[in-house]
């Protein structure tokens, strides 16, 4: 019998791990979040800015400049990223320059004892959209490298 089913079962200890779901709270959603995705991705053709994945269910439509520090969805301020880039963008161990390089951070290496599965993207130009109004804001790129990338 499977452990969680074992456990509903009458004389048989009860896990310490709380069950079922927690009380309601109230959550603040950001508004238009889906739509930018949408024109994230169309504006990239539906690739990855960095590695031209194509993958939809990896792909993901990256924050330069957090929403919660400009609140709201300009595509100048979105990178369509595969989810693990995104990942890392996010945490600041990888970057785009404003001249639309890609950097990868040493510390990468140095805090996992790995990177170089992306230290080949290190000094790659990024795919943009076609459309130059729609390009990465070099101001919020800048943002990005002062503030968040952990050179």
């Amino acid at each position: 019998m499977l452990r969680l089913e074992a456990s509903k079962q009458p004389g048989v200890p009860r896990s310490p791990l709380p069950e079922g779901y927690s009380e309601p709270t109230a959550t603040r959603h950001r508004i238009g979040q889906g739509t930018f995705r949408i024109v994230v991705t169309d504006a990239y053709h539906r690739q990855c800015a960095v590695t031209a994945e194509r993958a939809l269910p990896v792909l993901g439509a990256a924050y330069i400049r957090p929403f919660s520090e400009v609140e709201g969805h300009d595509v100048r301020n979105g990178l369509l990223l595969r989810s693990d880039l995104h990942r890392l963008f996010d945490a600041g161990y990888v970057t785009v320059t404003p001249e639309l390089k890609v950097e990868v951070s040493r510390r990468l290496r140095a805090d996992f004892d790995d990177g170089e599965t992306y230290m080949k993207y290190h000094g790659e130009a990024v795919r943009t959209p076609t459309r130059l109004e729609w390009r990465p804001n070099p101001h919020f790129l800048r943002w990005h490298n002062e503030n968040r990338f952990q050179g």
